[in-house]
Parts: C-alpha cells; structure tokens; sequence
C-alpha cells in the first residue's frame, strides 16, 4: 500500500489542517477508515484520534483511493468542530439513540 499526500494547508480559523490525500491499493482491498487515518497522522506527525477522515473516493478496478482528511491539534478540537455524524463514525462519540413517537405518547398518558 503506497501512501501519498497530494496536498495540504492550514486553515487557522478552524486551527486544523487540510490535507488531500491517495492510496494505491492494487490487488487489495480499499483500506479500512482507520488504516487511513493512521497513515495520515504518521505523515503529519499527529495523533490517529485527532484525524478525521471527511470523505473518500476508490476507483473501481485500479485500486487507487482519494481522500479528504482534517487534523486537528488535539481532540478536544475535533470534537468541538466536527459534526456528530463524523465523531460517531470515528469512535469519538455515541451514536445518539430516537425515542419512537408511540413509546413518548405512551409515556405521557401514565
């Protein structure tokens, strides 16, 4: 697995960088989520749980992925940016669990 960041910069607003990178995979399968964040930490020297991988795209049949990624300074930053979608897909938060609108009425006529 060849690993490569094709571009990156540093958005000092959200105090995180933004980093465009591509996986060559041939003859095997598109990487895990957190292969892929792990590989991006390496290369910037951050944290794997400071890294979150916004979105990916694999070519069929080449076995090349691209990728979105952000790094964070630390956790605490993540988890103030990122959408709770995200933190949950990267383990940083629960998945929040709907209460059915029978079980509410049922709740209140007691």
């Amino acid at each position: 697995m060849n690993f490569e960041i094709e571009s990156k910069k540093q958005n000092l607003l959200q105090k995180r960088w933004e980093v465009i990178f591509k996986i060559e995979h041939k003859g095997a399968p598109t990487p895990k989520r957190d292969e892929m964040r792990q590989k991006v930490a390496e290369a910037l020297n951050a944290k794997k749980e400071a890294v979150v991988i916004d979105h990916t795209n694999t070519d069929t049949g080449i076995g090349i992925s691209t990728g979105y990624a952000k790094v964070y300074e630390n956790v605490e930053a993540v988890k103030k940016s990122e959408k709770h979608y995200l933190l949950v897909r990267h383990g940083l938060a629960e998945k929040k669990v709907k209460v059915k609108k029978a079980a509410k009425a049922a709740g209140k006529k007691k």
